[in-house]
This record gives structure tokens, C-alpha cells and sequence, in this order.
């Protein structure tokens, strides 16, 4: 179960990933170019909170199913974190990602209550952007593209 959790969970970031950029440039273009939110925009972004909350289910369940996860009973939280990777694997990538998903959730909770399209856009580009930030810096490039 867990070598397919960790293979779905690598893959579906792609689509993560993806799909918050391209909520990201589709926000900042129109917010700047002064376009009407419609409906495309309003089914990016609802994409963009699925996709995102999928991958929270697939990286908790990986995260519980991880032979890593042994090591907070093993060694402790101490050891954990004066191991560069395990510290990555079992403290920063969950935590920031986690926070990264509430910042997408809240963003999209707050653009869906303001009335000019400018206001939409404008909170969206905020608190996606950041999101997208957030999940480049704790991505582990090394594993993840290899």
C-alpha cells in the first residue's frame, strides 16, 4: 500500500502543481488586464481546491503508512530533528504543505464573498501565489524528479 500511496501521491502533485499556476497566471493576467471574473475562472479556481485537498488525503495517509513515521517512536522527536531528511520528510514538507492548502482554502473562501471582479482576482493572486511559494520550497526536488 505504500509504494502506490507514494506513487500517486508523486504524480497527483504534478497536476497540483499545475493547476496552481495555472490558477496563479490566470489571476495576476486578469487582475492586471482588468477582465471580468466569470465562470472559467471560477471553475480554476474550485479545480484548484480539489486537486489541492486530494493531495492533503493522499500525503496524510503516505505520511501515517511511512516507514519513516516509525522514527518518532524509534529515535524521538530530537533525533528527527538533526536529520536534515528525515526532519524534511516527517516536520517540513507536511507542515508547510499543509499550510500552503489552508492558504488555497482560505483564498478561495474569501474571493467567492467579494463582488467586484478586481477584489476576486486580487485575493486569489494573494493567497495562491503564496500557496505555490510555499509548496516549490518544501518540494523534495531531489527524490521527487528523479
Amino acid at each position: 500500500m505504500y509504494n502506490m500511496v507514494k506513487i500517486l501521491h508523486s504524480y497527483w502533485a504534478y497536476l497540483v502543481l499545475l493547476i496552481l499556476v495555472l490558477a496563479v497566471i490566470n489571476s495576476i493576467i486578469k487582475l492586471v488586464g482588468k477582465k471580468e471574473y466569470g465562470a472559467k475562472d471560477f471553475r480554476i479556481a474550485l479545480f484548484t481546491l480539489i486537486v489541492s485537498h486530494i493531495q492533503l488525503l493522499l500525503g496524510l495517509i503516505l505520511y501515517f503508512v511511512s516507514p519513516r513515521f516509525s522514527l518518532f517512536s524509534e529515535s524521538g522527536m530530537g533525533e528527527i530533528m538533526k536529520n536534515s531528511v528525515d526532519r524534511l520528510y516527517l516536520v517540513e514538507h507536511p507542515l508547510v504543505n499543509i499550510i500552503a492548502i489552508v492558504l488555497i482554502t482560505i483564498g478561495y473562501s474569501k474571493h467567492k464573498k467579494k463582488l467586484l471582479s478586481e477584489a476576486k482576482f486580487k485575493t486569489l493572486s494573494i493567497f495562491y501565489t503564496l500557496a505555490l511559494i510555499l509548496f516549490l520550497s518544501r518540494i523534495p526536488w531531489s527524490t521527487w524528479l528523479a
